[in-house]
């Protein structure tokens, strides 16, 4: 699928989802098999009732193994050729890969990544065919900032060579809300990039600061993308897609191409979004950084984009999604999966071809981890998932048994 059909689709289904905040009906699973069965509505939902589940059917008992055991702060993991995981580690600043359980550093980047509180070595993207790997980090050259580098990786994935800067000057200050999502769209050549709005309350909606937003740009040049909202200015809002947001650590595509973020929120309000080009998703915490404003604040000029699916309070620190793919997921296929960092677990979202939320599951099985901060789709349909606990940290697998 092209950019512009890209485009087209989400265009189509923000029609259907803009400015409905639909409830969330909560799906417990009380046990590792069973039917999904409605719950409770969270606090905050003022909105329509919410959409009956007409899925319902089987859940299956989760499979959990230990990939690899040791790690600290891992941030991402992401496939490779060969049956090899990448793993970055966020204040180590270390590349890792992993085959059958066995770890060795594929490039130590402590000379180039700026670590400071959630800021450091963050984001993998991995295009196999082309040895390609982009990595979001800190960097502290030309001063405290964040930014996205390009390697190639030799034909046996031992090291990185050819560094290319693609996009720097994703603002950060103290290190604090450093985002950094990244993600290869699979209908063209653009390479998505969530960011952080650096806890600064201007940036978000700023068109010109690159915090706060959803960017697109080219994957091998870094340039901006025929057919992003303001692709003709000489300026950096040339590389957004969508802005208002607060600190996105989480991207994921569809099968129908469409692109869903998933973002931490204040006190309330971790959101996961249908995103639309252009669109404004409503966080603008001024004068100063007040915390204290809505997530996606309707109080504000022109349209601001709900949320598909919203926490309400207490948040839960969504950090990642990863859509569910393969009839042995049961009920849970074509779910969109939320990992948890202060919630420590994974939700299964289910929305409807417009962007509706149908459904959330909860499989106890996934709540012993402890906090979870990057969940990935493998190519058999087993998801990879990193905790996040800061100490004998490790990269898991996910099954149906």
């Amino acid at each position: 699928m092209g950019v512009r059909t890209v485009t087209r689709v989400h265009r189509l289904s923000a029609i259907s989802s803009s400015r409905i905040l639909v409830a969330a009906v909560v799906l417990a699973v009380s046990a590792p098999v069973g039917t999904l069965s409605p719950g409770p509505v969270p606090s905050s939902a003022a909105a329509p009732a919410p959409v009956a589940d007409t899925q319902r059917g089987q859940v299956p008992a989760l499979r959990v193994r230990t990939v690899v055991r040791g790690l600290q702060h891992p941030w991402d993991v992401q496939q490779a050729p060969g049956g090899r995981l990448l793993v970055s580690e966020r204040d180590r600043a270390r590349i890792s890969v992993v085959r059958n359980g066995k770890r060795r550093t594929l490039a130590d980047l402590s000379r180039l990544v700026w670590v400071s509180g959630e800021t450091g070595l963050m984001s993998l993207a991995v295009d196999a065919g082309s040895r390609t790997l982009w990595a979001c980090h800190g960097s502290a050259r030309g001063g405290t900032h964040v930014q996205v580098s390009r390697w190639r990786v030799d034909r046996r994935w031992t090291r990185l060579s050819g560094r290319r800067t693609l996009l720097t000057g994703l603002p950060s200050t103290s290190g604090r809300h450093g985002g950094c999502r990244l993600m290869l769209d699979r209908g063209s050549d653009a390479l998505y990039v969530g960011t952080g709005d650096a806890a600064v309350g201007t940036n978000p909606r700023t068109l010109d600061s690159l915090g706060g937003k959803v960017l697109r740009v080219h994957r091998r040049t870094g340039a901006p993308v025929p057919g992003n909202p303001f692709a003709e200015a000489s300026t950096a809002r040339r590389f957004v897609w969508t802005y208002g947001h607060r600190n996105v650590q989480g991207l994921a595509q569809r099968d129908d191409g469409s692109v869903w973020s998933v973002e931490h929120g204040s006190d309330r309000d971790d959101e996961v979004n249908l995103l639309v080009a252009g669109g404004d998703y409503g966080w603008n915490p001024v004068p100063g950084y007040d915390e204290s404003v809505p997530m996606t604040d309707q109080s504000l000029p022109g349209e601001q984009q709900d949320a598909a699916w919203s926490s309400g309070t207490p948040t839960i620190a969504t950090s990642s999604a990863a859509w569910v793919r393969g009839s042995q997921w049961g009920a849970l296929e074509g779910t969109l999966a939320v990992a948890a960092l202060k919630g420590s677990e994974v939700l299964f979202l289910r929305f409807d071809a417009g962007g509706g939320l149908v459904s959330v599951a909860r499989p106890p099985r996934l709540q012993r981890l402890g906090r979870l901060r990057s969940i990935t789709s493998a190519r058999n349909g087993d998801l990879l998932v990193t905790t996040d606990n800061g100490a004998r940290d490790r990269v898991v697998r996910v099954s149906p048994r």
